[in-house]
């Protein structure tokens, strides 16, 4: 069986649902995005999204194509607008994001709302141990992803104009009952350790929590590292972005530490591994980091932990039981 890495990289050929119409997509593009309006040509990156992402090449070069799934969705779900404003206020701040270029809210064009970004070369790793890496490499590799969590964790949301995004404040509670109701409506057979969490994790709230900007799903499969060097170049998939508790998105950037394999690919795991020979920390190790970085004290992360894997279980079980209700058309999540 193959694994992440071998499944989830590269490009292939758009399946026919998801083929862009490029005829019309170069006559739109031909007066605002110049040398892209003639011969264009367009793959699809293999890698799970719940946007379908293409590479976009054309006389000018080549660049990156999201899109809404094409079909009826739910309306609050697969909001690339949203996404192409967070990447666009993201541009000026020290978080390497693609460059924003266009959006195109007419859905007549492909289908489906779009926007385009530069492509930016590089490498994705789907699995935490980074196999045929350098010890040396993925050490500066990690030490990269803790350092730039930290800066975003350290942005003031108003500063970059994105502080509407969400309600300020009782982020944990309100993300908690919404994931609670979610699974609830998509459990397929009652599992006693879910329903457990769900009654002990608002008896246990955090208390004091902060307010930054969150990316909501950090990890290393949603970066770009540079082709040969030991950095990361550009951070993608920010679909699920917000404002809330930055311990939460700290937690659910952690699971590959404490996870377990998982024989459908849908998660990696760093579990049972000799992570001192293969240069990557321990996860205490890399919390005492991001918190220095911060310049906040060590916190007590069991419930957050806790409910970094509820959370991913309630969005494995949306998966399995009403992908719809949840918005979820892919491996966006993992």
């Amino acid at each position: 069986m193959t694994g992440r890495q071998e499944r989830f990289s590269g490009e292939e050929a758009p399946p026919a649902h998801l083929q862009l119409d490029l005829g019309a997509l170069a006559d739109w593009l031909g007066p605002r995005l110049p040398g892209m309006g003639t011969n264009l040509s367009a793959t699809k990156f293999k890698g799970g999204q719940s946007n379908p992402t293409y590479r976009l090449t054309g006389p000018a070069g080549s660049y990156v194509l999201r899109r809404k799934p094409p079909g009826k969705l739910v309306a609050s779900a697969h909001r690339i607008d949203r996404e192409y404003r967070i990447l666009s206020a993201l541009a000026a701040s020290d978080i390497p994001v693609p460059r924003p270029q266009l959006y195109c809210a007419d859905a007549s064009i492909i289908g489906s709302e779009f926007f385009i970004v530069d492509h930016v070369p590089g490498r994705v790793f789907w699995e935490a141990d980074m196999q045929g890496v350098p010890s040396v490499d993925r050490a500066a590799i990690y030490d990269d992803m803790n350092h730039i969590l930290a800066r975003l964790h350290g942005i003031d949301p108003a500063a970059i104009g994105l502080d509407d995004l969400a309600r300020e404040g009782s982020y944990t509670a309100r993300n908690l009952k919404r994931w609670s109701a979610l699974y609830t409506e998509a459990e397929l057979t009652p599992i006693a350790d879910m329903r457990w969490l769900i009654d002990m994790l608002p008896r246990h709230l955090p208390q004091g929590e902060e307010t930054r900007f969150i990316h909501g799903d950090y990890g290393l499969y949603n970066l770009i590292v540079h082709p040969a060097e030991p950095r990361v170049v550009a951070v993608l998939d920010w679909e699920m972005a917000t404002i809330g508790d930055p311990l939460v998105d700290l937690a659910h950037h952690l699971r590959a530490w404490w996870d377990l394999p998982d024989s459908s690919l849908a998660a990696t795991s760093l579990a049972g591994m000799d992570l001192p020979s293969l240069g990557i920390p321990a996860m205490d190790d890399y919390i005492r980091l991001y918190c220095a970085r911060r310049r906040i004290a060590v916190p007590d992360m069991r419930w957050y932990l806790a409910y970094a894997q509820f959370r991913y279980a309630a969005m494995v079980q949306g998966i399995l039981g009403c992908s719809d209700i949840l918005g979820i058309h892919g491996g966006g999540f993992f």
